[in-house]
């Protein structure tokens, strides 16, 4: 029998939810202002 795993502690979980999230907020605002870049140069 092998015995339940133990839930991560709640602040490490928080702490890799703000990571990717942020991670992906920042990865969207790179692609679109390369878009910005590409389709409307100054």
């Amino acid at each position: 029998m092998s015995r339940p795993e133990k839930p991560h502690p709640l602040a490490k979980r928080l702490m890799w939810f703000v990571a990717l999230w942020l991670g992906g907020v920042g990865t969207v605002a790179l692609i679109s202002f390369g878009l910005r870049l590409w389709i409307a140069p100054r």
